[in-house]
């Protein structure tokens, strides 16, 4: 456009401002991303991937420590935590480098330093260059949040960063926080044979999940050895030379326990101070930058995607939430605002825990008349020869229209199976279509026709 430096300037590199960045040049918009740390942002350098390669190689230790199970047998087994977080920074690295370039396949600049609106669409970089374009995304992300008196030191208390790359083993561990992100390092470390505690002030573990997939996950992790305390708050760290004593109030007693490292995992907060948001209409409320169903701010030509804009704070969200509002800057047609409750959430622990749409609580509350299909991974022939016989397939149906409402998982792989009823709740599918689809034998997927069938009590083998 005359006069303007590009037609659209992204303000962070994560999955939510790289893949905003691609569609609009593919939508042939002249497009910059300005990113002050690293292109793929948190989820991709010090989150959702290198975590996972952590655990994949907990994965693998749990599974070498059980090969009898399996007719093997192996001597000197050992594990180097070195190596492992090698193994995970080169992950990261290399999946960074591929960001950089598809960001280049598409003609999208790449500029690194710290960006500020000046508004009147202007930014500028590093207090110096100043770019302009009529369109400009804010996809600055999220932080760990901390709360006063239990600050993390990088030493002793540890966030998810420190978490990822530590330079020894602890031999105990205190998790403050029982979402995805402390339930992941929770089973990564006890996997590899620290002592965990897990602390959660609201009465279940993974709090956002159903009730019944949260107790099956307590009772799955307990059996393991983790110690799960919940209804329970830490009041106070004593950080010493080599551990930290928490005192936790729990069950209206008060206690002391001792580890050698602590993770905070309470959350996390938008990064929206020092980026000019003073200079623009742009509203933030308890953190988050306020934007309208389609990711606008009250600040025209200013847009905000991510984890910046609130929960869910997932990758897969802030990815879609950019493809939409680029594709609404360039007036594409037919298009639809964000469906929140038709995204995934998934956490990678052992067992992996998967789930969308309502929980059974939220439906009833809703005053939905409901129908509900469950199938144990013990039923299931797959499950059982894999040596993966825990778990269960969870679906909620509304009993009057058969609309598929939620459906919740617990056990192996089901972060890969969820995507199946995603694309059914997508397609506004009902019980009806899901019974008459075939199911390939033997799978894991197969529980996941037996639930639907359970729900109006047709289960074959359960």
């Amino acid at each position: 456009m005359a006069g303007q430096d590009y037609d659209l300037i992204v303000i962070g590199g994560g999955p939510g401002g790289y893949v905003a960045a691609i569609r609009a040049a593919q939508l042939g918009m002249k497009v910059t991303v300005i990113e002050k740390a690293h292109l793929g942002g948190i989820c991709l350098n010090w989150g959702c991937i290198p975590t996972k390669a952590l655990l994949r190689s907990s994965e693998i230790w749990h599974i070498l420590q059980n090969l009898k199970n399996y007719g093997l047998s192996a001597d000197n087994l050992n594990f180097d935590i070195e190596a492992i977080v090698k193994r995970s920074r080169g992950v990261a690295k290399q999946l960074s480098g591929g960001v950089q370039h598809l960001l280049k396949k598409n003609k999208v600049d790449v500029v690194m330093g710290a960006a500020k609106l000046l508004g009147g669409g202007k930014v500028q970089i590093d207090g110096d260059k100043t770019l302009s374009a009529p369109h400009i995304i804010i996809a600055t992300g999220a932080r760990a949040r901390s709360l006063p008196g239990l600050e993390a030191d990088g030493e002793r208390v540890w966030t998810y960063r420190e978490a990822m790359t530590p330079k020894d083993m602890p031999k105990s561990l205190l998790v403050v926080g029982s979402g995805a992100i402390g339930i992941e390092f929770a089973s990564f470390y006890r996997d590899l044979g620290a002592e965990v505690t897990v602390v959660e002030i609201m009465d279940r573990i993974l709090p956002v999940e159903d009730a019944e997939i949260s107790a099956a996950a307590r009772k799955a992790f307990e059996k393991q050895g983790m110690r799960i305390l919940t209804e329970a708050k830490v009041t106070k760290l004593d950080r010493k030379a080599k551990d930290v004593t928490a005192t936790i109030e729990v069950g209206g007693k008060t206690e002391t326990i001792t580890a050698d490292r602590v993770i905070m995992a309470v959350g996390i907060i938008g990064n929206t101070e020092d980026i000019g948001l003073d200079a623009t209409k742009v509203k933030v409320d308890r953190g988050h930058i306020v934007t309208d169903e389609w990711s606008a701010t009250d600040e025209p030509g200013v847009y905000a995607i991510g984890d910046v804009t609130g929960p869910p704070w997932l990758a897969h969200k802030a990815s879609h939430e950019g493809v939409i509002c680029v594709e609404k800057i360039a007036g594409q047609k037919g298009l639809h605002p964000l469906n929140k409750a038709g995204i995934p959430g998934c956490t990678y622990a052992r067992p992996q825990v998967a789930s969308v749409g309502m929980t059974e609580r939220a439906a009833k509350e809703a005053g939905r008349d409901v129908k509900i299909g469950r199938f144990p991974f013990m039923g299931n022939g797959k499950a059982i020869a894999l040596g993966e016989p825990e778990g269960m397939v969870k679906t909620i149906f509304d009993a009057k229209t058969g609309e598929l409402l939620g459906a919740h998982m617990i056990g192996a792989e089901v972060t890969e199976l969820i995507q199946g009823y995603v694309v059914s709740q997508t397609l506004e599918t009902t019980e009806a279509e899901l019974m008459h689809t075939v199911f390939p034998h033997p799978t894991l997927s197969e529980m996941m026709h037996e639930s639907v069938l359970d729900a109006y009590g047709r289960a074959i083998h359960f």
